[in-house]
């Protein structure tokens, strides 16, 4: 799946705050003790196990914020395949500025990385079939952008971004609502013929309900491959299927051989294992 860089308008509010958290009210004290301003040193983020890069341009923007004078060669652009021992950039210039933004480069970096690892093992799993992995909204706060970014690196698809941009009917809404057909007809009295409207159901009666209801997409919630395989023979096409619920690499084939549309994932954004990437002195 192609996916194009988030641009720097956006990436650098974030990569400005993060810094600032991290310098604090006196800046990097040890830093400015132990290293001459003068000096100059060459440095390289190397990965240290297998993935797949992802986050670059946050890692990169906060040495260039740091001191514009470091100058950066990019050897594997987000997106790369990682082995151990790979180079993904060199960085050369004033060594305090290489130091003082290390930790927030790699932790941009080894968290992303780890998202877009993440999903690429799920779309390994399910190759063959038609269904796209994606996330949801389950993010870390002040992260949903670039976390969301990083899952398309990885080869996964995004969900809606926020509460705003499409409408998710789940089991809360149609309690609060007195049922699935009220709460779909308050949606439609509400929302303008631009937005999407999805159902989650979790059984086959509800399913049954909502195929009469002329919905874009039910969402099929914690069913396991045998009762979606019916479920989406029940649906026939008539409007986009999406399984969810505790799926991991392990079970994520299982679930797409039932012929579902979407699997999405919150563990990917939520709880990806970073991918392990260091910052090795050169000279």
């Amino acid at each position: 799946m192609a996916f194009s860089p988030l641009p720097r308008i956006m990436l650098e509010p974030l990569v400005r705050m993060t810094l600032l958290e991290d310098l604090g009210r006196a800046g990097d004290v040890t830093t400015d003790a132990v290293i001459p301003a003068e000096a100059r040193s060459s440095v390289a983020l190397v990965a240290r196990q297998p993935g797949v890069v992802a986050g670059l341009d946050l890692a990169l923007l906060a040495f260039q914020l740091i001191d514009p004078r470091i100058e950066i060669r990019v050897e594997r652009p987000d997106g790369s395949p990682l082995a151990p021992g790979d180079v993904i950039a060199t960085l050369s210039g004033p060594a305090r500025g290489l130091l003082t933004a290390e930790r927030t480069a790699l932790n941009f970096l080894c968290h992303l990385s780890g998202v877009a690892s993440a999903t690429a093992r799920v779309v390994r799993a399910v190759k063959g079939t038609k269904a796209s992995i994606c996330c949801t909204r389950k993010t870390m706060p002040g992260l949903r952008a670039v976390q969301k970014y990083a899952v398309r690196v990885g080869g996964g698809s995004n969900h809606r971004f926020g509460l705003d941009d499409a409408v998710l009917i789940k089991d809360n809404h149609v309690a609060m609502a007195g049922g699935v057909r009220p709460a779909v007809e308050r949606v439609r009295a509400h929302v303008g013929h631009m937005v999407k409207i999805e159902l989650e159901v979790d059984s086959l009666d509800q399913l049954q309900e909502a195929l009469s209801l002329k919905l874009d997409a039910v969402l099929l919630d914690n069913m396991g491959p045998p009762l979606l395989r019916e479920a989406v023979g029940l649906v026939e096409g008539r409007m986009i299927t999406e399984a969810s619920g505790r799926i991991t690499p392990e079970t994520a084939a299982g679930v797409a051989a039932s012929g579902v549309d979407l699997i999405s994932i919150g563990w990917l954004t939520h709880s990806a294992t970073i991918l392990d990437i260091g910052l090795d002195y050169r000279g």
